[in-house]
């Protein structure tokens, strides 16, 4: 298959003023692909709602992080993610496997936490375009995995109102204000919401943001940190 990460046009201005990499750049453009089909999720509240439901079906990846966690340290090497993409039959380039390990390994430790891994079979959901990504899912024994991953995908076309792949303030306002129309705090906890995802403050939140945010809202990283809640998100 051609490399995923090959060379992307600029964006449009003002996203130009966006430092992206060639990784972002190709998350962008396949969640613009994905954009023209539409969401079927209508309001924010509905999103909250399935809480639950995605955080039970993400937990059930714990089974393969652990497998492919091959010295069982609690953390994905370069390497040990290679193999995993071997086994599961994922034809990205080792370019492209640095490429998303390095986007996924927030804490630059060279090692992917399980919520990292988490996104990071997400992106590899979105940007994959090769039949054999269906086989690949198949083999991992988690049936709603790709449904959970869509339902992912579906809620970020939702908030990405002008379907740009970037959801920016505006956006996230006007997405909880059609949930919470005429209640004072909406504002503000479009606004938390939105810094929660805009760890990086360039304004924009793109699809790996919202994924890493979604991870902490669910409680992904309470098993792995007894402090919950107390945890500072990156």
């Amino acid at each position: 298959m051609g490399g995923i990460l090959g060379k992307s046009e600029s964006p449009p201005s003002p996203r130009a003023s966006v430092p992206e990499t060639k990784l972002e750049a190709k998350i962008s453009e396949a969640m613009q692909r994905r954009e023209t089909e539409g969401s079927s999720i209508k309001s924010f509240d509905s999103i909250v709602l399935k809480f639950p439901k995605i955080d039970e079906n993400l937990r059930k990846c714990k089974v393969i992080f652990q497998e492919y966690d091959e010295d069982s340290n609690g953390a994905i090497d370069p390497q040990e993610l290679k193999h995993a993409f071997n086994k599961l039959k994922i034809n990205f380039t080792d370019e492209e496997i640095s490429d998303l390990f390095e986007a996924c390994d927030i804490n630059e430790d060279m090692g992917i936490e399980f919520s990292e891994f988490i996104v990071l079979l997400c992106l590899v959901y979105l940007l994959k375009d090769d039949p054999s990504a269906l086989h690949a899912k198949s083999q991992m024994g988690l049936p709603n995995l790709e449904v959970t991953f869509e339902t992912l995908v579906d809620a970020f076309v939702f908030l990405d109102k002008n379907k740009d792949g970037y959801v920016s303030r505006n956006e996230m306002v006007q997405a909880i204000n059609e949930t919470t129309s005429g209640e004072r705090s909406s504002g503000r906890i479009a606004m938390r919401r939105f810094e929660e995802m805009d760890w990086d403050k360039n304004g924009m939140v793109n699809f790996k943001e919202f994924l890493f945010a979604f991870t902490h809202w669910v409680g992904i990283e309470d098993n792995e940190d007894e402090e919950g809640e107390d945890r500072e998100f990156p």
